[in-house]
């Protein structure tokens, strides 16, 4: 296409994102080369009604969790049933069971206006731990899911040794874990090889992950710092739970946010999820190293893991992100309300986040999480096109002003999503695969 003409999009003006109406994007290469407002469509030009916003990115993703939605329940639904269905399931995957599901999965994030995620992913090998005949055959079969979704992957391969701090790993977490931390180093050298070989940089990444200071011990922490490369994002899940809290005090004598600076892992590269348990000095670690901290609000209430310091963090210097994890919900505008709603409940005040900095969240918070381009914060030249236009006129969000969607839009007013200039998905239905709950349907089918 030559441009893509929006109705009313989200735009830079001297600097400042407003929504300004009759918006031509000039493209070329998948990029905006040109801005232009207040103008008439070109011949040829594809046409988004609606108010149109960047994609959002979408930086924290478990694509076999989504399994679990609507199964974890049963009774009050503790943490001992969800804890079973996930290592079922988890039990449950092959590579080709896994690109069918993950597949559907990325296309429920792309109709929903995600053009991009962060796969943390640590289902690498046969039950029994030993390697598939193809040592990749995981992490390729989610590159392949990502290609048929047209959604950009950066794919954080996980180094997860133990079941605990001090503790081997059980029977259902043998597939996850590698021999040591050297072994993990030299299987993600060899897939970032193998994935740079076989699909498009600007749409494949691989990235770096630790599991928590639960699943890496110390002493590999330490190894990873000396020999992780520099060039690649690296995300942990960080203070998840006060246990973690507990027992990283008890064996190592510090929180688990020190444990990282101890060995110069907490920096502007890292990526730490949830960090919901955070003592005073770690928001302020973090802060200081400018670390992006990545908050799952959905995923958090879902398992009254509890409201994480976003505000605090934020004013510390910490990016915020906003990611899905287990899928509860896949919905960025719900993600952008709920990281809200979690700090006026937890402070008894309003406005903790501005509307533009929810936006943040969802888009330019996960510029530093990803290894593959991320859509700005608004629509300018030289940005990648990943776009989702906005129903301004449904029973959700009629009355509402463009710059307040983040309280009232969700993601079934999304009306079209554009990712790298090419128009992925219109009206709920993605048009290379079809409508997502049929997708979702058939590879479920495969799960008990």
């Amino acid at each position: 296409m030559s441009g893509i003409w929006c109705e009313a999009a989200w735009v830079e003006a001297d600097g400042i994102p407003t929504v300004a109406s009759g918006v031509r994007l000039a493209l070329q290469e998948g990029r905006i080369v040109g801005v232009s407002s207040g103008v008439s469509p070109e011949p040829g030009d594809e046409m988004l009604n609606g108010v149109v916003f960047p994609a959002a990115a979408n930086a924290h993703s478990h694509a076999f969790h989504r399994i679990l939605r609507g199964r974890t329940h049963d009774g009050r639904g503790d943490f001992w049933v969800w804890r079973e269905q996930m290592y079922r399931s988890a039990g449950e995957l092959t590579p080709e069971k896994y690109e069918k599901l993950a597949t559907a999965v990325f296309a429920e994030m792309v109709v929903a206006g995600f053009s991009s995620v962060a796969e943390f992913h640590y289902v690498h090998h046969q039950l029994d731990g030993t390697p598939y005949p193809e040592p990749h055959a995981m992490e390729l079969a989610l590159a392949r899911a990502a290609m048929s979704a047209g959604i950009r992957l950066t794919l954080l391969d996980t180094l997860y040794l133990a079941g605990g701090i001090g503790a081997p790993l059980s029977p259902e977490q043998a597939r996850f874990g590698d021999a040591d931390a050297q072994a993990w180093l030299d299987r993600l050298s060899s897939l970032r090889a193998e994935i740079a070989r076989a699909f498009p940089p600007e749409l494949i990444s691989v990235g770096a992950a630790l599991h928590s200071v639960r699943g890496v011990p110390e002493p590999d922490l330490k190894t990873v710092a000396e020999q992780l490369p520099t060039d690649i994002p690296l995300h942990i899940h960080l203070s998840e739970q006060p246990a973690e809290n507990e027992a990283c005090l008890q064996v190592y004598g510090v929180t688990p946010a020190a444990l990282l600076e101890r060995h110069g892992l907490l920096t502007r590269r890292l990526s730490a999820v949830h960090a919901t348990h955070l003592t005073p000095d770690d928001i302020r670690l973090l802060g200081e190293a400018e670390s992006t901290v990545v908050m799952c609000p959905s995923t958090e209430a879902d398992l009254a893991d509890g409201i994480g310091p976003a505000r605090a963090l934020s004013d510390a210097g910490a990016t915020i992100a906003l990611g899905t994890d287990q899928h509860a919900v896949i919905d960025p505008w719900i993600e952008m309300r709920t990281l809200e709603h979690g700090e006026r409940l937890g402070s008894g005040q309003r406005g903790r986040f501005s509307p533009l900095e929810l936006l943040a969240a969802a888009t330019t918070g996960a510029t530093a999480a990803m290894g593959t381009p991320i859509p700005p914060g608004a629509l300018r030249p030289g940005a990648v096109c990943d776009l989702m236009a906005v129903a301004p006129d449904s029973a959700r969000t009629a009355g509402s002003l463009p710059q307040q969607f983040a309280f009232s839009a969700t993601a079934s007013d999304v009306t079209a999503v554009v990712i790298a200039g090419e128009l992925v998905a219109s009206d709920g239905v993605h048009r290379r695969l079809g409508a997502p709950g049929s997708l979702l349907t058939n590879a479920l089918k495969e799960f008990s």
